[in-house]
C-alpha cells in the first residue's frame, strides 16, 4: 500500500503541474480544457490519497521525483503545437499506465479504504485517457 500510495501521490503531483502548463502552452483549446480537466482530477484524487493515508498512518511524497521534473522541465520549453504533439502523447502513455497501475493495485491490495479509492479513481482515468485519445484523432 505504501508504495502504490507513493507512486499515486508522485504521480498525481507531475500531471497538476503539467495541466497547468499545459493551459499556458497549449496550441488549441481542446488542449488547454484537457489540462484544466488534469489538474481538477488529479487534484481530486491526491487530496483523496491525502486522506486515505492520513487514516492509515502512510507518509506521502511532498515534492515530485527528479525525473518527473525533467518532463515538467522539457513540457514548459515546448509552445503551441510542438507543446500539443509532445503533451497528447505523453498524457496517452501516462494515463494507460496508470491505469493498468490501478488494475494491478485492485487485484493485489484487500485494504477496504484503498479498494474504494481505486474504485472511484478509475473511472476517472478512463474517461481522462479516452479524452485525450479523442484529442489525437482530431490533431
Amino acid at each position: 500500500m505504501a508504495d502504490f500510495s507513493k507512486e499515486v501521490a508522485l504521480n498525481s503531483m507531475m500531471e497538476v503541474q503539467l495541466g497547468n502548463i499545459a493551459v499556458k502552452n497549449g496550441g488549441n483549446e481542446r488542449i488547454k480544457n484537457f489540462g484544466k480537466m488534469m489538474v481538477v482530477d488529479y487534484t481530486k484524487i491526491n487530496d483523496d490519497l491525502k486522506d486515505l493515508a492520513l487514516k492509515k498512518n502512510v507518509t506521502l511524497p511532498t515534492s515530485i521525483a527528479d525525473d518527473q521534473q525533467k518532463n515538467i522541465d522539457t513540457l514548459s520549453k515546448q509552445i503551441g503545437k510542438d507543446f500539443d504533439k509532445y503533451y497528447v502523447s505523453k498524457m496517452i502513455k501516462d494515463n494507460e499506465a496508470y491505469i493498468t497501475a490501478f488494475k494491478t493495485a485492485e487485484i493485489k491490495i484487500s485494504d477496504d479504504g484503498y479498494k474504494g479509492f481505486i474504485t472511484n479513481a478509475l473511472p476517472v482515468l478512463e474517461r481522462d485517457l479516452h479524452a485525450i485519445e479523442a484529442i489525437k484523432k482530431n490533431m
